[in-house]
């Protein structure tokens, strides 16, 4: 009997049914201050970053140069390159946030809670849990003639990631000018962004007991690895299983000095090498997050972890195109869009597999994934070019699925286990604790530049 094949096409036209003009237009008729809409609009700006991110060219000329070629399967750009590099510059990358905002609320109809789903059957009482990190980008190439006199390492920026661990998608990104710092104040400022009833999972770097108030006065459950500074007074033992080593009980966390005492649950383990992982919560009710089911979430954190090297790996979001802030940050939102519908199509792919959409692998959906998205773009420039011609007719877009499918073997997609230890290791590097943000390099160039 013949293997079953998946098509590849269906999973293509999530990006375009949800990214669609209509989105592109409502942002930025809500966010535009001073801004002209131009030739190259805000929609087409979104086109050309998502097919960059898709198709990874060698630079942003050679995308250009086959975008106006109408090869390789970019949008049709339109305007010149001279247009388009300062539009770079001049149009804000707040308006690249709005749009992946609005993405991603309209994906969630093709979006269900697919992912990790032991964690689901656990955790009942959570309609949502979000995992929140934050990472610096990658530093910037010194070939680029921005960056050539810096003598620090020059890092782009930073961005703060809320992901949804049941949908697998990234479902806030807030992407900072500035390097990495004050990350439990950064979560704060954006509290009123995360829905009510959600379970918000940090690691240390956000133990805090401010963000604990905080969330906990949005209606906002967390869950955070505290430092070992933090003061931990007893109430209550909830339980005590000497066997596992993990403890549970009602606190008064912090002295009372500057920030009031907070109750709390903490749930602490002791590691092999002897460390102890202390989890606090505001959920004080332990059948609601029992013990063993925050130890277990907790190592789910690294999921966070994962999107982050997906990002910067299999969407290449470790290299930059180019070297100003706007650039940088929509090139960010067209990478976290892209992998927002990468692993929507994902989950679609599993569930009519038959499997766990953790079985597939990104970096083999990808590659195949960007030749159906090829595919459909010299399609859809074909139907455009038939429209034109045809002024005066009501034509209707095929379905492209039928004219046009993309099918593989399911096999080329599922994961391939790593057999025995990882080989590289993460490597320190001195220059690297001198750093500058490419903002501040920015700033500073306009400070010094003469005026005519």
């Amino acid at each position: 009997m013949a293997r079953k094949r998946v098509d590849l096409m269906a999973a293509m036209l999530l990006l375009h049914r949800h990214l669609t003009s209509s989105v592109c237009n409502e942002v930025f008729e809500t966010l535009r201050e001073q801004e002209r809409a131009r030739v190259w609009t805000l929609e087409a700006m979104i086109d050309f970053w998502t097919a960059v991110v898709i198709r990874a060219p060698a630079s942003l000329r050679e995308a250009l140069d086959e975008s106006f070629a109408a090869e390789g399967g970019y949008p049709d750009a339109g305007g010149s390159r001279s247009g388009f590099f300062e539009r770079t510059q001049t149009l804000r990358w707040q308006f690249f946030h709005g749009v992946f905002e609005r993405f991603t609320a309209s994906l969630l109809a093709d979006c269900p809670r697919s992912y990790e789903q032991s964690m689901q059957a656990v955790l009942p009482a959570f309609p949502e849990v979000w995992i929140a990190d934050g990472s610096a980008l990658a530093r910037v190439a010194r070939r680029l003639k921005a960056a050539r006199k810096a003598e620090e390492v020059l890092i782009p920026g930073s961005i703060l990631v809320l992901y949804d661990l049941f949908r697998g998608i990234p479902r806030r990104v807030f992407f900072d000018e500035k390097l990495l710092g004050g990350e439990a104040k950064r979560l704060r400022e954006h509290a009123d962004e995360i829905p009510a009833g959600t379970l918000v999972v940090c690691d240390r770097g956000y133990s805090s007991l401010r963000l604990l108030s905080t969330l906990a006065g949005r209606g906002v459950h967390a869950l955070i690895r505290l430092k070992s500074n933090i003061i931990a007074a007893e109430v209550e033992v909830l339980s005590r299983n000497k066997a596992d080593g993990v403890t549970d009980r009602i606190v008064l966390l912090g002295t009372g000095q500057g920030t009031p005492k907070l109750k709390a649950r903490l749930i602490e383990k002791r590691l092999p090498d002897g460390e102890v992982l202390r989890l606090a919560t505001d959920v004080l009710d332990p059948a609601l997050l029992p013990a063993a089911a925050a130890l277990e979430l907790y190592r789910r954190r690294w999921a966070i972890e994962r999107m982050f090297n997906h990002l910067k790996s299999v969407l290449n979001l470790k290299r930059f195109y180019a070297a100003n802030t706007n650039a940088v940050a929509m090139q960010v939102y067209a990478s976290a869009i892209v992998y927002a519908a990468m692993r929507a199509a994902q989950a679609l792919l599993a569930r009519e597999l038959g499997r766990r959409p953790e079985e597939l692998s990104p970096g083999r959906l990808l590659p195949r994934m960007a030749a159906a998205h090829v595919k459909l773009l010299y399609m859809l420039a074909g139907f455009e070019a038939v429209k034109r011609a045809n002024p005066h007719v009501d034509l209707v877009e095929p379905d492209w699925r039928r004219v046009a499918p993309c099918r593989i073997d399911p096999e080329r997609l599922l994961v391939r286990r790593r057999s025995g230890v990882r080989g590289k290791k993460r490597s320190y590097s001195k220059a690297r604790t001198r750093t500058l943000s490419l903002r501040t390099l920015e700033l500073r160039h306009i400070k010094t530049k003469r005026p005519r």
